[in-house]
């Protein structure tokens, strides 16, 4: 059998499968174990990027019917572009964090036995393959329900912390009711493509087939896009994603918030651009709004966290708003015929899907080594940590510069890409939307200001000044499997950066057959050092030459300050005249961001006590002050609060009808049949 994508695909799903045969036989020794689920697992990844890279490039489709399932329901495999571009993206992060988990797994050994988080691993980097490769309904959902569950059981993992147990369960609610929706947007389609006849329709390919009536079209494109954006985290379907991720153990909130959101990111597309095919204008208006909404909100609310998972958790919800941006952008577009415009569209959507992947996995590694050694997640009580941890700073660093999309990194590619979408669009046949497109504009620039304004808080308040809080333990570098990982992806993140040129005429074919426009010919029209959108004179941008101009300045800086003894001198901290001033006095998570909390302050239900105590013995300073802040999601209490209370308010009426007497529940028994009796008639 020659080699092709599909054998390599096969490869990845025979390692997995082989890892969960051995678990039982390592599970006595725990070192082997994680060993050799790291290595299989990163074996696993490399063999579905691989599987990719060729598929996109070649544009070879391969198919295949497995005769497992229902009688007459066989599952349904299909190896496109799409689902070759969506296996890069798990399958890279996915292959780093193994590396990673290699050294983080150490941790727990003789704490708590890893088995089950290394199966459930597993479990979960197979559903999600198996999510982007399914071509049936069917299958699709056992995917996405074997996804869900693996990753349930994954935040679960610490289960004696009754946050990771509130946090699990409220994932899980979330998780099945973004199911439903989607189960009920598969029966629409699939039951128009047979006239609800018989249950052919339920293979991708009679879906494709079926021209939908434009209502039946439009309800499953919001039963679709709801299933989608609760697994994404879309607001106001998000209150899940900052509850489960920081509490997850730090390998799997990187994969959870790296690549399980983006399954949902190749639903929207897979359902929208393949599926059903023809949609109005309107349909990408929304996703562009709830994309607007999600990446301003997002950020704000990364803004009030001083838990840094946590921190990281909401700035998934920013860039997952940045993605739907471009794919809203597309969808717009590619209704008014504007191929090429879709096209630059959807491409700088899925960039920013890539690289979101590697940057969001590079910081949840950092602050999972952060957590290591610290054994602390409140950035309160931290600092100073970049003088007993520099590699995890720097590549932190690498992390926190690439979301913030600044050059030479690839957040700034794709989000300057999605600039240029937004600025270079014509007027549109649309009053609505020529006011919607350059209010957009604005607001995804708020949202790149104050996300570099939050990661200057998260590294500095993290890794610069004094360490500050109660505990002051021996704090460590991590280990090389650790830093090899977050290195990697740091690497990842500098060469899509450097080279996006690259990058666009590799995936230029995927825009070609969902959108139907190119852009790779006006793109590196000047060679693969100048990214050119749609022509040279409109916009242009050079990654090597703003790379090599950052390392020239950064070099002649460092010749100028250690050339000559003594050009550094140390002095003591400007104190304003004040000669008192302690470690105590630095900014603070909370401090640095209360200028913003008092701008977006309404947007929040916040509470600000301060206690007083008792005067100090020094008379200079007459009392101490605790000053406890509270930032709370509104969005919980206008729409999940009111459904948990109705929930126990109704649990507690029937809970009435629970007498413990069996006199009762025989009476309950009799009038049931008395009413099965009436209406049988």
């Amino acid at each position: 059998m020659s080699l092709s994508p599909f054998l390599l695909v096969a490869c990845s799903f025979l390692l997995l499968a082989f890892l969960l045969l051995i678990i039982p036989v390592l599970r006595s020794n725990q070192k082997h174990l994680i060993f050799a689920g790291s290595a299989l697992m990163m074996l696993s990844a490399l063999a579905a990027v691989a599987a990719g890279i060729w598929t996109v490039s070649s544009g070879a489709m391969s198919r295949v019917i497995l005769p497992l399932g229902l009688p007459d329901l066989p599952f349904h495999i299909r190896l496109d572009r799409l689902s070759g571009f969506f296996l890069v993206v798990i399958g890279l992060l996915s292959s780093f964090v193994s590396i990673y988990s290699l050294g983080y797994l150490k941790g727990y050994l003789g704490l708590r036995p890893v088995t089950s988080l290394v199966a459930f691993s597993a479990l979960f980097l197979g559903g999600m393959f198996l999510v982007v490769l399914a071509d049936d309904a069917f299958i699709f959902l056992v995917a996405w329900e074997m996804m869900a569950a693996s990753s349930y059981f994954l935040v679960l993992f610490e289960d004696e912390r009754i946050e990771n147990r509130r946090a699990a369960f409220l994932y899980l609610i979330v998780a099945h009711v973004g199911a439903i929706s989607i189960l009920l947007s598969f029966g629409v389609m699939a039951g128009l493509a047979t006239d609800f006849k018989g249950f052919g329709g339920y293979a991708f390919d009679a879906m494709r087939e079926t021209a939908l009536p434009a209502g039946w079209a439009t309800t499953a494109f919001l039963l679709a896009f709801a299933g989608f954006s609760a697994k994404a985290g879309v607001v106001p379907l998000h209150v899940w994603l900052p509850e489960a991720h920081p509490v997850a153990p730090s390998n799997v909130s990187a994969l959870m918030s790296g690549v399980m959101l983006k399954t949902a990111i190749y639903g929207i597309v897979r359902v929208v651009f393949d599926l059903i095919g023809d949609f109005p204008w309107w349909w990408g208006a929304l996703v562009l709004v709830f994309g607007l909404v999600s990446a301003v909100m997002g950020v704000l609310y990364a803004l009030m966290q001083h838990d840094l998972k946590r921190l990281l958790a909401y700035h998934s919800v920013e860039n997952i708003g940045i993605i739907l941006i471009g794919i809203g952008l597309a969808m717009i577009f590619t209704s008014f015929d504007m191929s090429l415009l879709a096209a630059l569209a959807l491409i700088a959507g899925l960039f920013h899907t890539l690289n979101h992947a590697l940057f969001k996995g590079l910081l949840f590694m950092g602050a999972g080594a952060v957590l290591h050694a610290t054994h602390e997640r409140n950035m309160e009580e931290m600092g100073g940590l970049i003088r007993f941890m520099p590699w995890t700073a720097a590549l932190f660093l690498a992390g926190c510069v690439s979301i913030s999309a600044l050059p030479p990194f690839n957040g700034f590619v794709s989000e300057w890409l999605t600039y240029q979408a937004f600025l270079l669009s014509p007027s549109l046949p649309s009053p609505l939307l020529n006011l919607l497109i350059p209010l957009g504009a604005a607001l995804l620039a708020l949202t790149s200001a104050l996300a570099a304004a939050c990661f200057v808080k998260a590294f500095g308040v993290t890794f610069l000044g004094s360490r500050r809080g109660r505990h002051h333990g021996i704090i460590h570098e991590v280990d090389w499997s650790m830093r090899t990982g977050m290195l990697l992806a740091a690497l990842s993140c500098l060469g899509l950066g450097v080279m996006p040129t690259l990058v666009i005429k590799w995936m230029d074919p995927l825009a070609e057959e969902l959108a139907g426009g190119t852009i790779a010919a006006s793109a590196s029209g000047f060679g693969w050092m100048w990214l050119t959108p749609i022509a040279a004179e409109r916009a242009s941008y050079s990654a090597p030459i703003a790379f090599l101009g950052v390392l020239a300045v950064v070099i002649i800086t460092y010749v100028v300050l250690h050339a000559r003894p003594g050009a550094i001198h140390r002095v003591p901290l400007w104190d304003c005249g004040f000669e008192k001033v302690t470690d105590r006095m630095q900014y603070t998570a909370t401090s640095f961001a209360m200028p913003l909390r008092r701008i977006f302050g309404y947007l929040f239900s916040i509470k600000e006590n301060v206690h007083h105590y008792p005067p100090a013995s020094h008379p200079a300073f007459p009392e101490r002050l605790h000053y406890h802040l509270r930032v709370r999601d509104r969005f919980w209490m206008w729409l999940y609060q009111p459904v948990v209370d109705a929930s126990f308010w109704l649990s507690r009426r029937i809970g009435r009808m629970q007498h413990g007497r069996i006199q009762v529940y025989l009476i309950y028994s009799f009038v049931t049949i008395l009413v099965l009796l009436i209406f049988s008639r």
